[in-house]
């Protein structure tokens, strides 16, 4: 008696819920009694998602070059969508903050401790043969590590540092974009001139980026924070997390990066230039480009700081060894 009173009930919420679309219950559930059973092959669309890897060579280890790279781009949408319900949040409800930041932080934390599949798990011989048949693709390609970027921090926040205390948020959208810190490191300093990377780069993500720069204006994640109550700035939980996610992506995860063209493109007696024409010696030190999403938030002489230690990790170890 009981169940058929819950089922009763269940059907007098679905007659609620269909009655508005112009159809009555019925043809709803004749569409479920017919509709096949749900398998989880189908539900991930699993044999799409291994049809995807589509190698330009015979080299087996570009397979495993592809996969990395597409994984990281879904840890990138996984981050992008704790950014996004943070962006949209107005309730200033400092647990949600916290979890989305630590949601990232995980993500995160996944993605670098991953690294060393592209470091150690590749032959360096077989690397330098088929990164031939990739040029002028390169990760430095990826837009939504640029949107990542854009949902963190205001642009100003973003521009190369050498220009940095040039430009303020008084500037527009399309001023501070074309002085952002990532197109430096494809672009030659002698002449001025853009690689095809970039410019293939600028030519497809531009427009939506510049959109994405327009909607988060005055709400990234760092103005979200600015925009709290003193008393909940001062959290110590939300302020460390912040910490975390700033360390994530701008000194973890691009040491990995180093780590891995350290591996394969320094090793010889001349250095090997990457795939895109990206100077990744100048492109990818924390302490070189001083990205910093949330500058309010530490000491004067860690911002000075700022990835020096890491990066002696990387090329100096032996000078860390010392201490």
């Amino acid at each position: 008696m009981r169940d058929k009173e819950r089922i009763d009930s269940q059907i007098s919420k679905l007659e609620e819920k269909y009655k508005d679309s112009g159809q009555d219950l019925s043809s709803y559930l004749d569409g479920l009694l017919y509709q096949r059973y749900l398998t989880y092959w189908d539900y991930i669309h699993l044999d799409t998602l291994l049809s995807l890897q589509v190698p330009r060579t015979y080299f087996p280890d570009e397979e495993i070059f592809i996969m990395y790279h597409q994984i990281t781009e879904l840890y990138f949408k996984l981050i992008l969508h704790e950014q996004k319900q943070l962006v949209d949040d107005k309730s200033q409800n400092i647990d949600f903050f916290i979890e989305k930041a630590r949601r990232i932080n995980s993500y995160f934390k996944a993605l670098i401790s991953s690294f060393s599949i592209m470091i150690k798990g590749m032959e360096r011989e077989q690397f330098l043969q088929y990164r031939m048949a990739l040029l002028p693709a390169s990760g430095f390609q990826s837009a939504q590590y640029r949107m990542i970027e854009i949902y963190a921090t205001p642009l100003e926040n973003l521009v190369h540092h050498t220009q940095r205390d040039n430009f303020s948020s008084a500037n527009s959208i399309e001023e501070l974009y074309e002085e952002i810190y990532w197109k430096k490191g494809a672009t030659d300093l002698a002449t001025g001139e853009k690689t095809l990377t970039l410019k293939q780069f600028e030519y497809r993500y531009t427009p939506r980026l510049i959109r994405i720069a327009r909607q988060v204006e005055e709400n990234t994640i760092y103005q979200k924070y600015q925009q709290l109550p003193e008393g909940k700035k001062d959290n110590k939980e939300l302020i460390d997390a912040l910490k975390t996610l700033d360390m994530n992506a701008n000194v973890n995860w691009p040491l990995m990066h180093m780590g891995s063209a350290h591996r394969y493109l320094a090793k010889d007696k001349e250095e090997i230039e990457a795939t895109g024409g990206t100077n990744w010696k100048n492109y990818l030190p924390p302490s070189f480009q001083k990205v910093i999403f949330f500058p309010e938030i530490y000491s004067k002489q860690e911002l000075n700081d700022w990835g020096k230690e890491w990066v002696d990790h990387i090329f100096n170890p032996e000078k860390k060894q010392t201490h």
